[in-house]
């Protein structure tokens, strides 16, 4: 357990760098204040906010192993972490927004996405996760839980809490059903139906060096979706049986703890912008060490 325990605090505490870099730098960096990077760094945000809130607890049951947790902290930590959750799939679907505006609308970028616009769309992301949480959790309070039940995973999540309850869950499961259902089937459109003009308007570009540039900016917000999209669906809509306990496990520590460090690498090693302001506050670093 003490290697997983390094392991998983390794895991950690380069996710909480990497991307307190990236926020540092586009809140620093003059290059970096536009849409594309304000809503990159409100992933960053993000991904240190939803690692913080399973890691920290995963890492102390390691250490200790008490390995129980009380109902309202349970609750406490469904309500921030489908919060945070539901808050990156709307940001996503912005993301998305953005490189259509960006690629099929360049004339007309900073008209249509204004500071106010960016603004107004990140708070809306903020706002629609927050309530989806909030209805999630004010449900989970009609329930009553079964003191000797235990939690076949590393941290407290919905479908592991419907097991463990004493009560008809019928009515919780419905709700995430069909509120978890439309919010995820409307962000998955959201999500992928501007590629598809993005795609059209790419294509039709003559000079192959013009088509990598355009495609050259999406790659990253594509990659990042589908691995978050891919460890969701196999984590909620694949069935868990006996077999599946363990991978699912798995999974759910790769969407808690890989993909928040995953996300910053997969934008900084792909972006030129990034790695000139990280360069840059290197050197400034460099000189006020040389100025002491």
């Amino acid at each position: 357990m003490n290697g997983l325990f390094v392991f998983f605090l390794l895991i950690y505490l380069m996710t909480l760098i990497t991307n307190l870099l990236i926020f540092f730098l586009v809140l620093t960096d003059y290059n970096l204040h536009n849409p594309m990077y304000f809503f990159l760094a409100n992933l960053a945000f993000l991904d240190m906010s939803y690692s913080s809130v399973t890691a920290p607890r995963m890492l102390f049951d390691l250490v200790t192993r008490i390995r129980s947790i009380s109902i309202p902290a349970c609750i406490s930590q469904v309500f921030f972490y489908t919060s945070f959750v539901c808050s990156e799939l709307f940001l996503l679907s912005a993301m998305s927004y953005d490189r259509y505006i960006a690629i099929c609308h360049p004339l007309h970028y900073k008209l249509i996405m204004s500071w106010r616009v960016c603004t107004c769309m990140a708070s809306l992301v903020w706002v629609a996760g927050y309530s989806i949480s909030l209805t999630y959790a004010l449900f989970l309070l009609r329930l009553s839980f079964c003191r000797t039940s235990s939690i076949h995973n590393f941290f407290c999540d919905l479908p592991h809490l419907y097991q463990i309850t004493c009560t008809d869950p019928f009515i919780n499961m419905m709700i995430v059903f069909l509120l978890g259902g439309s919010t995820g089937l409307g962000a998955f459109l959201l999500t992928f139906i501007p590629y598809v003009y993005i795609f059209r308007t790419i294509l039709r570009i003559r000079s192959k060096t013009g088509k990598r540039k355009a495609f050259s900016t999406c790659t990253s917000h594509l990659t990042v979706v589908f691995i978050f999209y891919g460890c969701f669906i196999f984590i909620y809509l694949v069935p868990t049986s006996s077999d599946m306990v363990t991978l699912n496990k798995l999974f759910s520590v790769i969407t808690s703890l890989i993909n928040p460090l995953l996300n910053p690498l997969i934008y900084s090693l792909r972006n030129k912008d990034l790695m000139e302001a990280l360069m840059k506050s290197y050197y400034h670093l460099k000189l006020i060490q040389a100025s002491w």
